[in-house]
Protein backbone atom coordinates (compact mmCIF):
# COMPACT_ATOMS: atom_id res chain seq x y z
CA UNK A 1 0.00 0.00 0.00
CA UNK A 2 2.77 2.46 0.88
CA UNK A 3 4.36 1.73 -2.49
CA UNK A 4 1.19 3.00 -4.21
CA UNK A 5 0.95 6.08 -1.98
CA UNK A 6 4.61 6.96 -2.59
CA UNK A 7 4.01 6.65 -6.33
CA UNK A 8 0.99 8.97 -6.19
CA UNK A 9 3.06 11.74 -4.61
CA UNK A 10 5.37 11.69 -7.63
CA UNK A 11 2.66 11.95 -10.29
CA UNK A 12 2.59 15.30 -12.06
CA UNK A 13 -0.39 15.29 -14.43
CA UNK A 14 -3.97 14.07 -14.52
CA UNK A 15 -2.93 11.65 -17.25
CA UNK A 16 -0.25 10.22 -14.94
CA UNK A 17 -2.94 9.59 -12.33
CA UNK A 18 -5.28 8.13 -14.95
CA UNK A 19 -2.64 5.56 -15.90
CA UNK A 20 -1.95 4.84 -12.23
CA UNK A 21 -5.64 4.27 -11.54
CA UNK A 22 -5.94 1.89 -14.49
CA UNK A 23 -3.10 -0.19 -13.06
CA UNK A 24 -4.73 -0.08 -9.63
CA UNK A 25 -8.02 -1.44 -11.00
CA UNK A 26 -6.11 -4.32 -12.59
CA UNK A 27 -4.24 -5.04 -9.36
CA UNK A 28 -7.51 -5.21 -7.40
CA UNK A 29 -9.30 -7.15 -10.18
CA UNK A 30 -12.02 -4.62 -10.94
CA UNK A 31 -13.16 -3.23 -14.29
CA UNK A 32 -13.42 0.50 -13.83
CA UNK A 33 -12.71 3.45 -11.57
CA UNK A 34 -14.09 6.94 -11.20
CA UNK A 35 -12.80 10.00 -9.35
CA UNK A 36 -15.52 12.60 -8.98
CA UNK A 37 -16.37 15.82 -7.27
CA UNK A 38 -19.39 15.12 -5.10
CA UNK A 39 -22.43 16.36 -7.07
CA UNK A 40 -24.84 18.70 -5.33
CA UNK A 41 -28.34 17.48 -4.53
CA UNK A 42 -29.64 19.42 -7.54
CA UNK A 43 -27.00 18.24 -10.04
CA UNK A 44 -28.43 16.61 -13.15
CA UNK A 45 -25.51 14.80 -14.76
CA UNK A 46 -22.54 12.74 -13.67
CA UNK A 47 -20.16 13.60 -16.50
CA UNK A 48 -19.72 17.25 -15.50
CA UNK A 49 -18.76 16.16 -11.97
CA UNK A 50 -16.29 13.50 -13.10
CA UNK A 51 -12.59 14.30 -12.73
CA UNK A 52 -11.11 11.17 -14.32
CA UNK A 53 -12.63 7.78 -15.14
CA UNK A 54 -12.32 4.78 -17.42
CA UNK A 55 -16.03 3.96 -17.33
CA UNK A 56 -17.18 2.91 -20.80
CA UNK A 57 -18.32 6.04 -22.64
CA UNK A 58 -21.59 4.34 -23.55
CA UNK A 59 -22.34 3.61 -19.90
CA UNK A 60 -21.63 7.15 -18.76
CA UNK A 61 -23.70 8.61 -21.60
CA UNK A 62 -26.65 6.30 -20.90
CA UNK A 63 -26.44 7.07 -17.17
CA UNK A 64 -26.89 10.78 -17.85
CA UNK A 65 -29.46 10.33 -20.63
CA UNK A 66 -31.65 8.45 -18.16
CA UNK A 67 -30.99 11.13 -15.49
CA UNK A 68 -29.92 8.45 -13.02
CA UNK A 69 -27.89 10.85 -10.89
CA UNK A 70 -31.12 12.37 -9.62
CA UNK A 71 -32.51 10.21 -6.82
CA UNK A 72 -29.33 8.08 -6.72
CA UNK A 73 -29.17 6.27 -3.34
CA UNK A 74 -25.39 6.00 -3.71
CA UNK A 75 -24.96 9.76 -4.09
CA UNK A 76 -27.31 10.31 -1.19
CA UNK A 77 -25.19 8.07 0.99
CA UNK A 78 -21.96 9.79 -0.11
CA UNK A 79 -23.45 13.17 0.83
CA UNK A 80 -24.56 12.01 4.26
CA UNK A 81 -21.56 9.92 5.36
CA UNK A 82 -17.78 9.83 5.14
CA UNK A 83 -17.58 6.06 5.69
CA UNK A 84 -16.49 3.85 2.74
CA UNK A 85 -19.06 1.28 1.65
CA UNK A 86 -19.56 -1.59 -0.78
CA UNK A 87 -22.68 -1.78 -2.94
CA UNK A 88 -23.70 -5.05 -4.59
CA UNK A 89 -26.54 -4.41 -7.04
CA UNK A 90 -26.99 -8.14 -7.59
CA UNK A 91 -27.98 -8.70 -3.96
CA UNK A 92 -29.26 -5.47 -2.45
CA UNK A 93 -32.77 -4.20 -3.11
CA UNK A 94 -32.44 -1.03 -5.14
CA UNK A 95 -35.01 1.45 -3.91
CA UNK A 96 -35.39 4.48 -6.17
CA UNK A 97 -38.26 6.92 -5.83
CA UNK A 98 -38.29 7.53 -9.61
CA UNK A 99 -39.02 3.90 -10.50
CA UNK A 100 -35.79 3.51 -12.49
CA UNK A 101 -34.32 0.64 -10.49
CA UNK A 102 -34.63 -1.83 -13.37
CA UNK A 103 -32.88 0.58 -15.74
CA UNK A 104 -29.95 0.88 -13.32
CA UNK A 105 -29.72 -2.88 -12.83
CA UNK A 106 -29.82 -3.64 -16.55
CA UNK A 107 -27.25 -0.97 -17.37
CA UNK A 108 -24.64 -1.99 -14.82
CA UNK A 109 -25.22 -5.70 -15.43
CA UNK A 110 -24.61 -5.14 -19.14
CA UNK A 111 -21.16 -3.73 -18.40
CA UNK A 112 -20.45 -6.26 -15.64
CA UNK A 113 -20.11 -3.52 -13.01
CA UNK A 114 -22.69 -4.66 -10.47
CA UNK A 115 -20.33 -4.59 -7.48
CA UNK A 116 -18.96 -1.19 -6.52
CA UNK A 117 -16.85 0.15 -3.67
CA UNK A 118 -17.13 3.83 -2.79
CA UNK A 119 -14.61 5.93 -0.87
CA UNK A 120 -15.61 9.45 0.24
CA UNK A 121 -12.74 11.95 0.02
CA UNK A 122 -12.05 15.67 0.33
CA UNK A 123 -9.30 18.06 -0.72
CA UNK A 124 -7.38 20.55 1.48
CA UNK A 125 -9.97 23.25 0.80
CA UNK A 126 -12.73 20.99 2.12
CA UNK A 127 -14.31 20.27 -1.27
CA UNK A 128 -15.84 16.81 -1.13
CA UNK A 129 -15.46 14.03 -3.64
CA UNK A 130 -15.36 10.28 -3.97
CA UNK A 131 -13.46 7.48 -5.65
CA UNK A 132 -15.23 4.33 -6.84
CA UNK A 133 -14.10 0.94 -8.10
CA UNK A 134 -16.59 -1.19 -10.04
CA UNK A 135 -16.63 -4.68 -11.48
CA UNK A 136 -17.98 -8.18 -10.95
CA UNK A 137 -15.38 -9.65 -8.59
CA UNK A 138 -16.17 -10.90 -5.09
CA UNK A 139 -16.72 -8.15 -2.50
CA UNK A 140 -13.55 -6.53 -1.18
CA UNK A 141 -12.14 -7.90 2.05
CA UNK A 142 -12.01 -5.43 4.98
CA UNK A 143 -8.24 -4.98 4.56
CA UNK A 144 -8.71 -4.21 0.85
CA UNK A 145 -11.31 -1.57 1.70
CA UNK A 146 -8.85 0.02 4.13
CA UNK A 147 -6.07 -0.03 1.55
CA UNK A 148 -8.20 1.49 -1.20
CA UNK A 149 -9.61 4.14 1.12
CA UNK A 150 -6.09 5.24 2.04
CA UNK A 151 -4.93 5.26 -1.59
CA UNK A 152 -8.10 7.08 -2.74
CA UNK A 153 -7.53 9.85 -0.20
CA UNK A 154 -4.04 10.44 -1.57
CA UNK A 155 -5.19 10.29 -5.20
CA UNK A 156 -7.92 12.90 -4.66
CA UNK A 157 -5.53 15.14 -2.74
CA UNK A 158 -2.87 14.88 -5.46
CA UNK A 159 -5.39 15.73 -8.17
CA UNK A 160 -6.34 18.85 -6.22
CA UNK A 161 -2.66 19.84 -6.00
CA UNK A 162 -2.18 19.34 -9.74
CA UNK A 163 -5.25 21.45 -10.55
CA UNK A 164 -4.01 24.21 -8.23
CA UNK A 165 -0.61 24.22 -9.94
CA UNK A 166 -2.23 24.32 -13.37
CA UNK A 167 -4.45 27.24 -12.32
CA UNK A 168 -1.42 29.20 -11.12
CA UNK A 169 0.27 28.60 -14.46
CA UNK A 170 -2.80 29.84 -16.33
CA UNK A 171 -2.82 33.01 -14.24
CA UNK A 172 0.92 33.59 -14.78
CA UNK A 173 1.01 33.63 -18.59
CA UNK A 174 0.43 36.89 -20.46
CA UNK A 175 -1.90 37.28 -23.44
CA UNK A 176 1.06 37.63 -25.82
CA UNK A 177 2.70 34.45 -24.49
CA UNK A 178 -0.57 32.59 -25.02
CA UNK A 179 -0.90 34.05 -28.54
CA UNK A 180 2.57 32.79 -29.43
CA UNK A 181 1.78 29.34 -28.02
CA UNK A 182 -1.45 29.24 -30.03
CA UNK A 183 0.31 29.98 -33.29
CA UNK A 184 3.10 27.54 -32.46
CA UNK A 185 0.45 24.87 -31.92
CA UNK A 186 -0.91 25.78 -35.37
CA UNK A 187 2.50 24.93 -36.86
CA UNK A 188 3.79 28.45 -37.42
CA UNK A 189 7.49 29.34 -37.10
CA UNK A 190 8.77 32.28 -35.07
CA UNK A 191 9.20 34.29 -38.26
CA UNK A 192 5.62 33.60 -39.33
CA UNK A 193 4.25 34.38 -35.86
CA UNK A 194 6.19 37.66 -35.83
CA UNK A 195 4.60 38.61 -39.13
CA UNK A 196 1.09 37.67 -37.93
CA UNK A 197 1.35 39.54 -34.61
CA UNK A 198 3.37 42.49 -35.91
CA UNK A 199 6.34 41.72 -33.67
CA UNK A 200 10.01 41.02 -34.21
CA UNK A 201 11.24 37.43 -34.37
CA UNK A 202 13.38 38.14 -31.30
CA UNK A 203 10.31 39.24 -29.31
CA UNK A 204 8.35 36.14 -30.34
CA UNK A 205 11.23 33.91 -29.22
CA UNK A 206 11.37 35.83 -25.94
CA UNK A 207 7.64 35.23 -25.31
CA UNK A 208 7.93 31.54 -26.16
CA UNK A 209 10.97 31.08 -23.94
CA UNK A 210 9.18 32.73 -21.02
CA UNK A 211 6.08 30.61 -21.58
CA UNK A 212 8.21 27.47 -21.67
CA UNK A 213 9.79 28.34 -18.31
CA UNK A 214 6.47 29.30 -16.69
CA UNK A 215 4.95 26.00 -17.79
CA UNK A 216 7.92 24.16 -16.29
CA UNK A 217 8.75 22.51 -19.61
CA UNK A 218 12.01 22.11 -21.50
CA UNK A 219 11.07 23.11 -25.04
CA UNK A 220 8.30 24.60 -27.17
CA UNK A 221 6.80 21.24 -28.05
CA UNK A 222 6.34 20.34 -24.41
CA UNK A 223 5.07 23.84 -23.64
CA UNK A 224 2.38 23.55 -26.31
CA UNK A 225 1.39 20.09 -25.09
CA UNK A 226 1.00 21.31 -21.50
CA UNK A 227 -0.84 24.46 -22.59
CA UNK A 228 -3.32 22.26 -24.45
CA UNK A 229 -3.74 19.97 -21.44
CA UNK A 230 -4.49 22.76 -18.96
CA UNK A 231 -6.81 24.54 -21.37
CA UNK A 232 -4.66 27.59 -22.10
CA UNK A 233 -4.97 27.00 -25.83
CA UNK A 234 -7.27 24.90 -28.00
Amino acid sequence: MNVYVNEVSGLNTQFDIFRFMKRLTEAYRVRAFMVLNLPSATARDLQSNTVITNWPAELLSAYDQEALLTNSPVMGKLRSSTVPFFNDLSKEKLDRSDGKSNIVLALFERFRMMRCAYFPTHDPSGARGAVSFSGDRDPFAPEEMLELHYISTHVFDRLAEIRALDNRVVDALTDREIDCLNWTAAGKTSVEIADILGLSEHTVNHYLNRATKKLDTVNRTQAVAKALRVGLIK
